[in-house]
């Protein structure tokens, strides 16, 4: 299938055109299949997506009711001396999506799911790592990098691996593979925390030591207070996994995006930039759509022909018109805002 890149004027365009692409999917899967699978992203840029999507079902449009979904990743080290305290945490991915998404359906999905990485206290992990060197190897040539578990681990290295990383994987293949996944852009390519550098190949549901980049941005972000306060570890699916799906579609939005966007599609298929991943995905037979706004697009933009000669479709969508996220209301309907 070729490659699609579609260019908006801004963020509020580029939430409309990515959340009509996801519910033409939707309507179109739901009407031969019982289920759908939709993976979803955090960030800000899919936050306008969500708001449209929330719309969509609680007019009617799409049925929530038929809808599983997976997320792509969450932190571990959250503050908290138990699981539900670090899950409630104002920055974990399961607080932002029901206040971004899950606490505005008036019908709530019957199963959501995010990597139950609560579930690791990140002291006891560093503890087991340091005190079990032979136990794991770490991938990636960055400050970034997966830990790979090995298939003789024990203690409580095995419960990450068995009840977290494998459970979370095996859960997607018994919901039959995501149809659907949303995705953004990391500031250096990066694709949920599959960190610059990290080898794709072994790179299904990753245990990740945080890029020095990813934490600093996080506190840049005002996620963080301070870098100290920031989690050192991740648990994530890497571009083995996301790039299962049937659909990808990668959003981005704002100057920051623009060089790895660029580099993805107009420069090698490299681990350097994960999403570049993109192109392989795409030769093999993945529906691939980018969703850029002007500035996330500005370098292809430059080099149009290029990605035309690689057989890029681009759709151009500026002059269309275009509601404002910010006019989208909502009613929250206080029971929903909890996950299923």
């Amino acid at each position: 299938m070729p490659l699609t890149i579609n260019i908006t004027r801004d963020f509020d365009q580029m939430s409309k055109v990515a959340a009509d692409l996801v519910e033409r999917d939707i309507l179109e899967k739901q009407a031969v299949q019982e289920n759908y699978v939709l993976g979803l992203a955090t960030g800000n840029s899919p936050t306008g997506l969500y708001k449209h999507l929330a719309k969509s079902f609680n007019s009617g449009r799409i049925d929530s009711g038929k809808i599983r979904t997976f997320n792509l990743d969450e932190y571990v080290g959250l503050p908290g001396a138990d699981p539900q305290q670090r899950i409630l945490d104002r920055r974990s991915y399961a607080f932002f999506m029901i206040a971004e998404f899950f606490g505005l359906l008036y019908k709530k999905f019957p199963e959501t799911n995010l990597p139950p990485a609560a579930l690791i206290d990140q002291d006891s992990l560093i503890s087991a790592l340091n005190e079990s060197p032979e136990q794991y190897e770490l991938l990636g040539d960055g400050s970034g990098q997966s830990v790979l578990l090995k298939d003789n681990v024990s203690g409580f290295l095995r419960m990450v691996k068995k009840e977290i990383l494998e459970a979370y994987e095996q859960k997607i293949e018994q919901a039959g593979g995501i149809d659907l996944q949303v995705i953004g852009v990391g500031g250096r390519g990066h694709v949920a925390f599959h960190e610059s550098g990290i080898p794709f190949k072994k790179s299904r549901m990753m245990l990740v030591k945080l890029d020095d980049n990813t934490i600093v941005n996080a506190v840049a972000d005002g996620n963080f207070s301070s870098l100290d306060k920031c989690p050192l570890y991740a648990v994530s699916m890497g571009v083995e996994l996301v790039y299962q799906a049937k659909t990808v579609l990668l959003l981005a939005n704002g100057p920051r995006k623009k060089d790895p966007v660029a580099e993805s599609l107009l420069g090698p298929v490299s681990c350097k930039v994960p999403i570049s991943y993109s192109q392989n995905y795409s030769a093999s037979g993945g529906r691939m759509i980018y969703v850029l706004d002007e500035q996330a697009a500005q370098g292809i933009l430059d080099n149009a022909q290029v990605l035309e000669a690689k057989g890029y479709s681009l759709v151009d969508k500026r002059s269309e018109k275009c509601c404002r996220v910010e006019d989208l209301t909502f009613t929250r309907n206080s029971k929903n805002n909890m996950l299923g």
